[in-house]
């Protein structure tokens, strides 16, 4: 403790040591004024503080270059001012000169010690706030409010910003301020407190002119390290039919401001340097506003720039798709795109390894390589597909498929091992694989391959054997989601129907248990009516509530018939599923050879039906059928 008071006794000497005399002067910068006393006494500028004890504000218009007197403005023309139009005129001063007294600062005096305040603007310096930290505090007295005021205004002009002129917005805001301490007494900031005392005329910028080229979006993909797929580079500018694809910004310039230390901000005039020079096609509708140009696709396809002219293609004759050449092509797959890839050498990749095409439509003349992927709504392959190549289109036809391929009709020339899923398939030959449809057609089936379909497998030649044809109502994906939402949807409303027969059970046992009791009060009821005597509060009570219990038994009743029916058409459409497997065939127009495993499978119960045809046997079409026992089985039928 000893040590704190030598300290405070020593800086109470230092503090002493560094007093000065007030000094009056009058001056148009504070914060100059204060350092000009802070050098000549050797003192630091936060040891010193003033006081305002007049303020004089002076306006001129100068005209014709020629620059005018200063004219003091009374009391109410300052508090006009910043209504003034001629704030926008850059030959407009204002000026304030300020008497102040300068002293040694004294915190111990200071009613305002406690709040940590500062000053704080915008870039323009067009808005001032007042930023008072949290944990400050303050008690309130009469002159609480002038002595912020003074307080504010003292950080203004250290900061060189005029006072009383653009501070018609600072009285609003503290008088919200001021309520919370009045009534509070003694107020803590538990939090930061920001709020704005003056507000001069913010400029608007100037815009200069800009060509934005949004049809060249990025399209560099990132990996989860950050690196580059250096294999999408964007080699087609696809757009859409109405897509935006140059927007030319015209240069505009902006409006005037002032700032709160009374200074004229000119707006900068514009750079201009990007105006159109270009052409475009007729394939591009060119839009002129008031702030811009635009440039609209009239026509999906890719963008082309030659010989200085904007064009939209749909046509586009590649020789091959490879990293080296053009890398990853991605499209848009609604932008009418056409790629022709032209390479056909049985021995190259049209589309190289590991490249991925996203287009409209593609024909390829030749091969599709390892990994490659190719997304469209057409796709035509004349060579083959390796065994890790995906093909995802709408319509595909393929010479000879060993990869993956899922679409809605898909015909493929050769089989070779690949996989397949659609809605539809045609294959001339099949020579393995596995196939996931609709229905299928097959010209000529070898051996090893594995067909699954929903409705129908059609062999026209079979020419080999361990085959595996099944029909399965749910091996397409979409028919299995929707089995599986109905299955999700019957759990449900079995389990809503058992908590509805409980209810209505227990209200059931309720009302008989009570409809002695009822007839009884309905009774007394109906002869106080006969007599005109009123009716006991407490009867009519027990009578409201068994009648309440009543037309909640009957909703309830309602209510389960409404479930039942739900759950009943749920499960015929559930069965639905089951009984179209009824009307599924298997045909094979040819004699069976060898062993081939013919396969139906059910939904409900869940079980595999099965049937080996004997080796030259004729059976054209395949069913499923019940005997007499409801036990399944597979047979010829006529169609």
């Amino acid at each position: 403790m000893g040590l704190f008071s030598k300290q405070k006794e020593q800086q109470g000497t230092q503090r002493s040591s560094k007093i000065i005399q007030p000094i009056i002067v009058r001056t148009s910068n504070v914060a100059q004024e204060l350092l000009k006393v802070s050098s000549s006494h050797k003192i630091p500028v936060a040891a010193l503080d003033f006081r305002v004890l007049s303020i004089q504000t002076f306006t001129r218009l100068n005209v014709d270059g020629k620059e005018e007197e200063f004219d003091e403005i009374t009391s109410d023309e300052l508090r006009d001012l910043h209504k003034e139009t001629l704030l926008h005129n850059e030959f407009f001063e204002i000026k304030q000169i300020y008497e102040i007294e300068i002293f040694s600062k004294n915190d111990e005096d200071d009613k305002l010690a406690g709040l940590q305040m500062s000053v704080g603007a915008n870039a323009t310096l067009t808005k001032v706030y007042v930023t008072i930290k949290a944990g400050s505090f303050v008690t309130y007295y009469d002159t609480l409010e002038q002595d912020l005021i003074d307080a504010i205004a003292k950080r203004k002009l250290r900061a060189n910003l005029t006072v009383n002129i653009f501070d018609h917005v600072m009285h609003k805001e503290l008088s919200h301020f001021m309520a919370k301490i009045r009534v509070a007494g003694a107020y803590t900031f538990d939090k930061k407190q920001i709020f704005l005392v003056s507000e001069g005329i913010e400029p608007v910028p100037t815009v200069n002119d800009a060509l934005v080229l949004h049809y060249e979006k990025n399209r560099e993909q990132e990996s989860m390290e950050d690196r580059v797929d250096y294999s999408k580079r964007g080699y087609l500018k696809s757009v859409t039919e109405g897509e935006m694809l140059i927007e030319y910004i015209k240069p505009k310039l902006g409006e005037s401001g002032r700032n709160c230390s009374g200074v004229f901000l000119k707006p900068k005039e514009p750079v201009v340097k990007h105006e159109p020079t270009f052409n475009v096609s007729e394939n591009i509708n060119v839009v002129v506003g008031d702030d811009n140009i635009t440039y609209i696709a009239k026509v999906g396809g890719y963008v082309t720039f030659e010989n200085n002219t904007y064009d939209i293609r749909q046509d586009v004759e590649i020789g091959e798709i490879s990293f080296k050449t053009t890398g990853s092509i991605e499209s848009t797959l609604d932008a009418d795109v056409s790629i022709n890839v032209r390479e056909s050498d049985m021995l190259k990749d049209a589309i190289g390894m590991g490249m991925e095409v996203e287009v409209n439509e593609i024909n390829v003349d030749g091969n599709v390589g390892p990994n490659a992927v190719v997304r469209a709504n057409k796709a035509v392959i004349e060579g083959q597909t390796h065994k890790s190549s995906k093909i995802y289109a709408a319509q595909v036809q393929i010479n000879i498929h060993k990869g993956f391929v899922r679409g809605d009709e898909v015909h493929i020339t050769r089989l070779e091992h690949g996989s397949v899923e659609a809605r539809k398939v045609h294959v001339s030959q099949m020579m393995g694989g596995h196939i996931i449809a609709d229905e299928v057609e097959i010209e000529m089936l070898a051996s090893h391959a594995t067909i699954e379909a929903v409705r129908r497998i059609e062999v026209k030649q079979l020419h080999g054997e361990e085959n595996q044809l099944i029909i399965d109502p749910t091996v397409m994906k979409e028919v299995t989601e929707l089995l599986e939402g109905t299955q999700e949807q019957m759990d449900e409303a079995r389990e809503h129907i058992a908590e509805v027969e409980r209810e209505r059970e227990e209200y059931r046992r309720r009302i008989h248990e009570s409809k002695q009791a009822f007839n009884d009060i309905k009774k007394r009821l109906v002869e106080y009516q006969k007599k005109g005597i009123k009716m006991p509060t407490q009867f009519v009570k027990k009578y409201k509530e068994f009648q309440a219990m009543y037309e909640h038994y009957e909703s309830l009743k309602a209510e389960l018939r409404e479930r039942k029916n739900r759950y009943d058409i749920l499960t015929q459409k559930h069965q639905s599923f089951q009984n179209n497997i009824f009307d599924a065939r298997i045909v094979n127009r040819d004699r069976w050879h060898g062993h081939n495993e013919i396969v139906f499978r059910l939904i409900e119960p869940k079980l595999e039906v099965t049937f080996v045809p004997k080796n030259a046997e004729k059976m054209e079409y395949l069913a499923l059928a019940t005997d007499e026992n409801d036990d399944y089985f597979i047979k010829a039928v006529d169609t």
